[in-house]
């Protein structure tokens, strides 16, 4: 079977959801025997979103092999469960950042270098370049902002040259669209859909399927006249109205026979589509819950939740998992340097302290840590909030009242937390952090050893600063325990409190390899805590 190239766009608003179209059909491809590779192309002039705020941009959703991306990939990983690769994310920056690259070492041989074909060119290659990578039997790439946008455009001219050189039957289009509900008219409308269609047609590419979103079902006249409108054949028009949870739209699209007409019109022949596993870790989503846990996530973003989108996911498959309801209370910690941890934490299940950057906000999550250990609360410390655990045992139970991190002090004297080593050179701050699956040895007889039920694991890292090896004993001597190391032993990857009935951090992140039909054990585990502590 020659290898098949499916695009989905966007039109009228963004947030539409093309990333979780594009992850639903993946996992709708995958169920039915074939390998899926999936990718997002962003028209940003960033080279990665590794240095992005994550009020501009969300999370940084970061690979097995260490590539910094847009949170799109979550989605792909968590619906797919494949794990992806630094081919899998492509910016308007990186393609320019190679081309110039190219340009000032001679390669083009004095040519004027243009957006076309230089640019698409480079565009493509990285689409067909993820497929021969993984030799994958479809590649779903996304095609980042909205039609019209200025930025996008080299990508959908990329996308159209390149479906000229497969032909229409190795490559697809879909295109996502909104149906507005105007409640004064008390009618759904079409118009903005025609005219996305057409701005899409205006730029030489047909859409072959039109996905139309809405806040509840269409009938079957709006979906008619989409078609006629917008020239596609009616069974292609499917509506996809939201519902709860997220992980039933495959569920909603497989029904509406979405993955049958990708595959009829590709001429794929495969099996049929097995959702047993998903199918019943939806069933259990929508199941009536027997409890209800409240879980704080205390951080300096909590103003955008898609900051911490990976996270909060990992919650509620753990939640569901347990047959509880999760609610998620999400603290700035700014707040509560202010006002102090007990106005906002007295009456949660569970305290989780996540990532992050910058001096703002942490002395309000040592207040959360501490907070935790005091009052026996369960507590889960992912990267920077290990290192938030590790200086909050420094100060109250090592006594060393200075403790700090050189990230946030450069000249302290009690660092319990500081750079590491090959960290110390590096300059430049865009991919030069520790990226990327690293291993990590567990000791016996910790409550993580129990958890993950082995001695090593692989999990996904994003930090540049470490536990300082110079203080490790005097903050074990405090009753800490390192769980997790490097192999050799000079990195802390985990630590735990003992007398607690659960207080773990580490420096990694797991909630990137959470899946709704394959619960984390780190997150199970904290939320089992949460609810025994109801008890």
């Amino acid at each position: 079977m020659d290898r098949k190239y499916i695009f989905v766009t966007g039109g009228v608003v963004s947030g539409l959801g093309k990333g979780v179209t594009a992850a639903s059909l993946g996992l709708l491809l995958k169920q039915r025997g074939l390998k899926v590779a999936a990718q997002k192309l962003d028209p940003y002039l960033n080279v990665d979103p590794g240095t992005m705020s994550p009020y501009q941009h969300g999370e940084v959703f970061v690979t097995e092999d260490g590539s910094e991306t847009d949170l799109d990939l979550g989605h792909y990983e968590r619906f797919i469960d494949e794990n992806l690769n630094r081919k899998s994310n492509l910016t308007s920056g990186r393609v320019y950042w190679n081309i110039l690259t190219r340009e000032r070492n001679g390669e083009y041989l004095g040519k004027t270098v243009q957006i076309i074909p230089h640019v698409t060119d480079e565009i493509k290659a990285a689409i067909y370049g993820l497929g021969e990578y993984t030799k994958a039997d479809i590649v779903i790439t996304e095609i980042g902002g909205t039609i019209g946008d200025i930025e996008s455009q080299p990508f959908l001219e990329a996308a159209r040259q390149l479906r000229a050189e497969v032909g229409s039957g190795n490559s697809l289009f879909i295109h996502v669209v909104l149906v507005p509900y105007l409640a004064c008219s008390g009618e759904y409308k079409t118009k903005p859909s025609q005219h996305s269609v057409h701005e899409l047609q205006g730029l030489g590419i047909m859409p072959d399927c039109v996905i139309a979103r809405s806040d509840k079902p269409l009938s079957r006249d709006i979906l008619d006249k989409i078609a006629l409108f917008c020239n596609t054949d009616r069974r292609a028009v499917i509506g996809n109205e939201n519902v709860s949870p997220l992980y039933e739209i495959p569920l909603l699209l497989h029904q509406r026979k979405f993955d049958d007409y990708v595959a009829e019109r590709l001429h794929i022949s495969c099996g049929p589509c097995n959702l047993d596993s998903w199918t019943a870790a939806v069933e259990k989503m929508k199941a009536p819950k027997s409890a209800k846990v409240r879980i704080a996530i205390c951080g300096k973003y909590v103003k955008l939740h898609d900051a911490y989108i990976s996270i909060n996911e990992a919650l509620y498959h753990a939640a569901c998992s347990n047959s509880a309801e999760l609610e998620l209370v999400f603290i700035d910690t700014e707040d509560v340097e202010k006002n102090g941890a007990a106005a906002y934490l007295s009456d949660v299940d569970g305290i989780l302290v996540p990532g992050g950057f910058g001096p703002r906000g942490i002395e309000g999550m040592v207040l959360c840590a501490q907070y935790a250990r005091q009052n026996g609360i369960p507590y889960l410390g992912i990267c920077l909030g290990m290192q938030i655990a590790v200086i909050e045992a420094a100060r109250n139970l090592a006594h060393m009242p200075d403790a700090g991190s050189r990230e946030f002090s450069p000249d302290g004297k009690a660092c319990v937390i500081d750079l590491m080593d090959e960290q110390r050179k590096v300059t430049e701050k865009g991919g030069t952090m520790r990226l990327g699956a690293c291993p990590c040895v567990i000791r016996r007889g910790t409550l993580l050893h129990e958890i993950y039920g082995c001695d090593e694991i692989s999990e996904r890292h994003r930090h540049r600063y470490e536990v300082s090896n110079v203080f490790r004993k005097q903050i074990e001597d405090s009753g800490i325990v390192f769980s997790g190391t490097s192999p050799d032993g000079l990195l802390v990857e985990a630590m735990e409190n003992p007398s607690q009935r659960f207080f773990v951090a580490v420096q990694f992140h797991p909630e990137f390899k959470s899946r709704p039909n394959k619960v984390h054990p780190l997150f199970d585990r904290f939320v089992r805590a949460g609810l025994d502590s109801r008890v």
